[in-house]
């Protein structure tokens, strides 16, 4: 069943008009939609509707109510994952894999070992990874699309780490405290979740003292070193494992 999103200001008590042109593009010339046709719609706040089709031309589609239900897959728990920017194309994959696995949004971090600079296009780079990240939430089906957040400095993540009940620090040399081992310790279930991960070459060490006096939690994601486009998934996947299943 296809899905689209739409602003809550385009759903009245028995329809919903979609006006988004790449939107209607897709509903007509790639899934040949048509009236009559039954589709799913989410609000991106709260809400997902199961319409049917009822007009459809070159500038709107209008859309009948036919069920409306909360959220059936969004998770409960709001993990943020803070991803030291790597090279090449591996945020992409990062981004799609965190989508699917329930990430509430996604910040690019520029640390010490980032091998990446901005050349002052970086802009464009956030475009096509929000991209993915639609494209990965309308395959999965979830209720709303996480944001790829604009780029920040390490002393920038820090200043809203105090914003989570909860700060997860996977590091390499962390040898003693698995991730298991700290989730299974708490005893008040957070709300908010920040995951730190750093870039090809690690934390500075620096950086890491930098996260201790956070109060980010060290934890080890297990005996291997794990790739900094395999640490945040798996670190999610981990924590949404224990905390939220």
């Amino acid at each position: 069943m296809s899905r689209f999103f739409v602003d809550p200001s385009d759903v009245t008590e028995r329809y919903i008009y979609l006006s988004d042109r790449g939107d209607l593009h897709h509903m007509k010339k790639v899934l040949r939609l048509s009236i009559g046709d039954e589709l799913d719609v989410s609000d991106g706040t709260a809400w997902e509707y199961h319409v049917r089709i009822e007009a459809l031309d070159e500038d709107e589609a209008k859309l009948q109510i036919l069920d409306k239900q909360k959220f059936a897959r969004e998770p409960r728990l709001q993990v943020t994952l803070f991803q030291g920017i790597p090279k090449a194309g591996k945020m992409e994959g990062i981004i799609q894999k965190s989508v699917e696995l329930g990430v509430h949004a996604i910040v690019p971090v520029f640390m010490e070992r980032t091998v990446v600079v901005d050349k002052g296009n970086f802009g464009k780079k956030q475009d096509r990874w929000q991209k993915i990240s639609d494209e990965a939430v309308k395959q999965c089906k979830r209720g709303i699309i996480p944001e790829v957040g604009s780029a920040v400095k390490f002393s920038g993540m820090l200043d809203v780490l105090p914003n989570y009940d909860l700060i997860l620090f996977p590091y390499e040399n962390e040898e003693n405290r698995t991730i298991k081992d700290c989730l299974r310790q708490i005893t008040c279930l957070p709300e908010t979740v920040a995951i730190i991960i750093g870039p090809e070459g690690g934390f500075s060490d620096k950086e890491a003292r930098m996260l201790d006096e956070a109060d980010a939690e060290r934890v080890s994601l297990g005996k291997t070193i794990l790739r900094t486009e395999t640490a945040g998934p798996a670190a999610l996947a981990m924590t949404m494992y224990e905390l939220e299943l």
